[in-house]
């Protein structure tokens, strides 16, 4: 299939590139710079200059297609709802115009509530408390009006060499405040994913199209926030030390908030319906192996 790739020079989109190569696909990726159109020159990818505040480019490039996969977010938290609401319009935009496969990438955090939380599992707030909910209301808005869309749940950590992601910027925190610091007991759950298998989970869930599914690409359900303090203490040589919620601002900025969510996630349905197995190295080796190098 010819697919239209957003975010296709991203730590996630750049190992999708690779696994749609690999499947026989011809991925077609979005490149907002020149740097972007070289990189993906690189790699055999067939180049569609635009960008997601250009709505009419997003529907050109999409119209070239037999399906999306749509990893492309702006991540400027400054103007987090802007963004978000800019998420619905780019896939609605995808769903004027194509008729086959949208895999949309979403976030396991929007549902967490400290159980383990599964495929058929909901957000229990609105965008007005949790904006990137605008994604997942977009997704269904499309599959209301008789499109193929589905989304991706990605777990906060996708590690894999090169992450500038959560786990990275818990390392720096670390750094800068002289410990690696856990909240409370350290007992929330994080889930995690290497990039590779979450890249191969994504073209697995454009081949397999199921309108409004939900896949969760999870592949360790909870690691505990303090297994990874200990691990980040002991790499770097800083003490270990748990704080209270309240002093998670001051030590670490507004990562506190997300580090003292419990969070733990199943993929036990997304498994069983794909077929998808995770084959790379869990997150604490990977730590270990690429992350204080």
């Amino acid at each position: 299939m010819r697919v239209f790739l957003t975010g296709a020079t991203g730590f996630i989109g750049s190992a999708i590139v690779k696994e749609l190569l690999k499947a026989g696909h011809h991925p077609i990726g979005l490149a907002r710079t020149d740097a972007a159109v070289q990189k993906l020159e690189a790699a055999g990818v067939e180049i569609h200059r635009g960008e997601l505040e250009d709505l009419d480019s997003i529907r050109r490039g999409a119209a070239k297609a037999d399906a999306v996969i749509h990893t492309g977010f702006i991540h400027d938290f400054s103007n987090f709802k802007k963004y978000c609401e800019l998420d619905r319009t780019v896939i609605a935009a995808m769903g004027e115009v194509v008729k086959g496969p949208i895999v949309v990438a979403s976030g396991t955090a929007l549902i967490a509530r400290g159980t383990v939380t599964t495929e058929q599992d909901h957000p229990l707030v609105s965008t007005d408390v949790v904006p990137r909910i605008a994604t997942e209301e977009a997704v269904a808005a499309v599959v209301a009006g008789g499109g193929n869309a589905c989304l991706v749940r990605l777990t906060p950590t996708v590690h894999g060499e090169g992450d500038q992601g959560f786990i990275a910027m818990v390392i720096e925190a670390a750094k800068t405040g002289g410990a690696a610091f856990y909240i409370g007991e350290g007992q929330s759950r994080w889930p995690a994913v290497h990039r590779n298998d979450a890249a191969r989970l994504f073209v697995l869930a454009m081949e397999q199209a199921t309108p409004g599914a939900i896949y969760h690409a999870v592949a360790e359900e909870g690691i505990t926030t303090k297994a990874l303090a200990e691990v980040i203490g002991k790499q770097l040589q800083l003490p270990v030390k748990g704080i209270a919620a309240e002093e998670a601002g001051a030590n670490m900025g507004f990562l506190g908030m997300m580090w003292a969510m419990d969070q733990p996630s199943s993929s036990k349905w997304t498994r069983e319906r794909l077929g998808w197995q995770p084959t790379e190295v869990g997150l604490i080796a990977d730590m270990e192996l690429n992350y204080f190098k």
